[in-house]
């Protein structure tokens, strides 16, 4: 399906636009240059690679192999969350924090270094970023993973004790990851497991921390992942998306993230009953970006966020340092812009070396055709006006002659014919 798309992209887009477009201007990305770009992009955008200004929050980076160090702004981290996936991005400035050789060769393909300076020799500009992403814990895919877990438990439990939970809408499980009252379904192949809400969250929390080993063997775990360190008292971060839907949308706390009063909020609205939460709802407020999907899972969503942010990447619980946030400047902050940075960093100097070699070897036919096809359409324009212009002289060439034509037989007219009439008998 990827290569039917790119190569759809390579036959159409020259037909639809005039700009220059080639094969390899076209690529999938993976994950960690999809966490690679939104991490330029907002520090792009917060002014953190501006290193002309003095700053209070800066940070103490090592070059690598260099043997140097440099005293900078302090860049900002971002943690994404989604339907399906989780991503963290953040500058890892100490190189001697990776000490082992098993966190050497983990750290090798979650870290990356690259230089975003105008060129190589710009060593101010290098950074060093850890991007992690993990798959199966988006918001939506770890509410399908904690109900396929209460199926396979109720089920076990079921069987130990002789019992029916469950199993009928009079004998519901319950489950305290939903509003108190809130009835739900949940449908795996021929089995049906009912569910009722009691809206305990912190029985919640609990029941979601086996999540965090992830969906499968094959895939990351949270718990097993290798982290690159944090230094939690030297740090900022971002978190969009997820994050930010689970603090604004209902609780309306969204931008600095405070624990114990998340924690608070999450509490009172889990345990309100879901006839109360919908009146709200109806009544205005809650955020417009709120709907029945968000309130039926908020509950659970608030609980799974604070588990994925202090149980798999153990950030205090007094961490003062962390926005959660749609938009930056009032404006949207999209991995594309950090995309467009990355790409051009080079540019300035490399394209116009490349351009003028280029115009050199090109044929002018080429040029003239392909790069001033409005100077051809104005040599055609006037040749076709050369041609009307001729037309016409020769028109009205041809008009005087038949004119100077006429008048010559009306003078023979009127001097031949009186001589016949006198030499008549």
């Amino acid at each position: 399906q990827q290569a039917a798309i790119l190569e759809d992209l390579v036959r159409n887009v020259p037909l639809e636009f005039d700009f220059l477009f080639s094969k390899s201007h076209a690529e999938v990305i993976s994950g960690k240059q999809e966490g690679v770009y939104a991490w330029i992009g907002i520090n792009f955008v917060l002014g953190r690679f501006d290193h002309g200004d003095e700053e209070d929050a800066v940070v103490t980076v090592a070059l690598g192999d260099l043997g140097e160090s440099l005293v900078r702004k302090r860049t900002v981290g971002i943690l994404d969350m989604g339907g399906a996936s989780l991503q963290i991005a953040y500058e890892v400035p100490d190189s001697g924090a990776i000490s082992s050789r098993q966190q050497e060769k983990a750290a090798k393909s979650l870290l990356a270094e690259f230089n975003l300076g105008c060129d190589v020799q710009h060593t101010g500009h290098m950074y060093r970023v850890y991007v992690n992403t993990f798959l199966g814990f988006g918001g939506n895919f770890a509410r399908q993973r904690y109900e396929e877990l209460v199926l396979n438990q109720t089920y076990m439990h079921n069987r130990l004790h002789s019992q029916q939970t469950g199993l009928s809408p009079e004998m519901p499980f319950l489950d305290p990851c939903l509003p108190v009252g809130l009835e739900d379904t949940v449908v795996r192949g021929s089995q049906t497991l009912y569910l009722r809400g009691r809206g305990d969250w912190p029985a919640c929390v609990e029941l979601l921390q086996p999540l965090l080993d992830g969906p499968n063997s094959s895939q990351a775990s949270m718990a097993g992942a290798y982290k690159a360190p944090i230094d939690f008292g030297n740090s900022e971060f971002y978190g969009f998306s997820e994050f930010f839907y689970c603090t604004e949308d209902v609780l309306r706390l969204g931008g600095h993230y405070s624990a114990p009063t998340f924690t608070a909020a999450a509490q009172e609205y889990c345990s309100q009953r879901w006839e109360v939460l919908t009146q709200r709802f109806r009544g205005g407020l809650y955020s417009a970006h709120a709907d029945q999907h968000r309130l039926k899972y908020q509950c659970f969503k608030s609980a799974w966020m604070y588990q994925v942010l202090h149980q798999g990447f153990h950030f205090p619980l007094d961490y003062p340092s962390l926005r959660t946030a749609q938009l930056v400047y009032d404006r949207e902050v999209q991995w594309t812009l950090g995309a467009i940075l990355y790409k051009t960093r080079f540019l300035p100097l490399r394209d116009l070396r490349q351009e003028s070699i280029r115009q050199a070897h090109i044929p002018w036919l080429r040029l003239s055709f392909v790069y001033n096809h409005y100077l051809f359409f104005a040599c055609i324009l006037v040749v076709a006006l050369a041609i009307v212009l001729y037309l016409l002289r020769l028109r009205r060439i041809h008009r005087r002659q038949l004119r100077a034509a006429q008048l010559s037989l009306l003078w023979l007219d009127k001097v031949v014919v009186p001589q016949r009439q006198g030499n008549g008998p």
